[in-house]
Parts: C-alpha cells; structure tokens; sequence
C-alpha cells in the first residue's frame, strides 16, 4: 500500500465505505509479515514508495513461493532479482502470469498500474557482455513507473558509436553507464552531459580487471563531475537509483 492508497482507504473508513472491524484487519499486518525464514516489509512501500524487492540468490524454491504467495495478498509489483530458471518455474505454478527474463535474471509479476514518467533513463553499456547487467536496471527501473531508453555497445574502443546516440543521452533526466573492463565509459559521459550519472562496474574482463574491480576502482577515480557508483554487477542497485532521481 503506497501513500495514496493509503489515503484512499481511510477515507473509505471515514465515510464509511469501509467498516471499522475489516479497516482492522487489514492494518493487523501492515508493518510486516513473519514466515518464519522471512520477513515481509509490508510498510516499506509506504515509506519509500516502492514495495520490498526479493533477491532470490541463496534462497530456497519453497522460500520464495512463499514470499511471492505472501506479496500475491498485498496487490503489489512483484520483482525477484538474480532468480534462475528453475525458481520463476517454481514461481509459475503459483502465479501463471509471472514473467522471467533470462538475460536481467528477474521474475516480474505486475498486479497495478504505475502511473508512468514524462522522463526517461538513458541506460548506456561498454559492451554486449555487459547487457545482463544493464537488463536487471532496465527491468527495475521498468516495473517502477521509468521509460528505459537503451543504448548498448558503445564503448571507448569504438567511441564514434557513443557520439551516434548523443542526443538521446543528454535528454535523459539521469543516465545509468554499465561497462566492464577499465570502465572508462562513464568518464566519458560524465564529461559529455549535464544530468547525473550512475556507473555501473561489471565483472567483465580479462584477469587485471579482477573481476569488476578494476572498473569498479576506475570509475571511483573519474575525473568528471556529476558520477556516482554502485557495486560491481549491480544493476538492481543502479535501475532504483535512477528512479528515484527520474522521478524527482
């Protein structure tokens, strides 16, 4: 429940619409849901404007039907992150509309409409292999109400393509760099637009690049004002930022 049904639903109390003993039950849960392996944060979308987020990575099949079963009551969007096959086909014999995409690694399972944004998201990557990355942002970003404009492969190595796709970067409220290797992508951005740039390391690359480090190090270090970075791999992370920020 977010702040505006919030809203709506004591004002159905207040004018009756609503009785007093099912407004009740409704808000017995409404901080969060004990199961046990889990906590479900009912009330984090009515804090922050987002419901909780399952990042399914080390949890059990069982434990996340169980999640979902539970989120399923709330009339929420329902994103899993780092979720394999097997789990969205676990989550399927629950919820039969469920979506799983391989690339981002998520399931999605949409209950309500979001109101969608006037801005967009640029969501740039080095390169090819660094677009399961910037999938997991494009799909958070997505499910949050953001249109996503994707750019993809146009790295330094061939910068000409980067510059081909200027100005669809620089009308972008925020713009989300994704690269591996020297991560030398988002200096450059960074140095071409006026909006906010989050980067993205990612694990690609040959042993030097220590598995995103190097990138991560890289952009850390970028001489061009304006950047903010998340962790390695990260793109969940970075696809939650640019909405906020898109939305501001």
């Amino acid at each position: 429940m977010n702040s505006k049904e919030m809203e709506n639903f004591l004002k159905n109390i207040k004018n009756g619409d609503i009785s007093i003993e099912d407004g009740m039950d409704k808000l017995k849960d409404l901080s969060y849901s004990d199961l046990g392996f889990a906590k479900i944060d009912n009330h984090r979308e009515l804090r922050v404007g987002y419901p909780e987020v399952i990042y399914c990575e080390g949890k059990t099949v069982k434990q996340i039907k169980g999640i979902v079963s539970l989120m399923l009551t709330k009339d929420v969007n329902i994103l899993g992150t780092r979720a394999t096959k097997v789990m969205y086909e676990g989550v399927k014999e629950i919820c039969g509309d469920a979506q799983y995409n391989e690339l981002a690694r998520t399931i999605v399972i949409k209950r309500k409409s979001v109101e969608p944004s006037s801005t967009y998201i640029a969501l740039v990557t080095g390169g090819t292999s660094d677009i399961p990355v910037a999938e997991e942002a494009a799909v958070t970003a997505e499910i949050f109400g953001n249109r996503v404009e994707r750019i993809y492969d146009v790295g330094v190595a061939g910068i000409h393509r980067l510059f081909d796709n200027l100005d669809v970067i620089r009308r972008a409220k925020v713009i989300i760099t994704v690269a591996g290797m020297e991560g030398a992508l988002t200096s450059v951005v960074g140095g071409l637009v006026d909006k906010p740039v989050i980067a993205v390391p990612t694990s690609v690359g040959y042993g030097a690049s220590f598995k995103g480090l190097a990138a991560l190090l890289s952009m850390l270090n970028s001489c061009s004002s304006g950047v903010s970075v998340v962790n390695i791999d990260n793109g969940f992370g970075a696809g939650y930022l640019a909405s906020i920020i898109n939305k501001l």
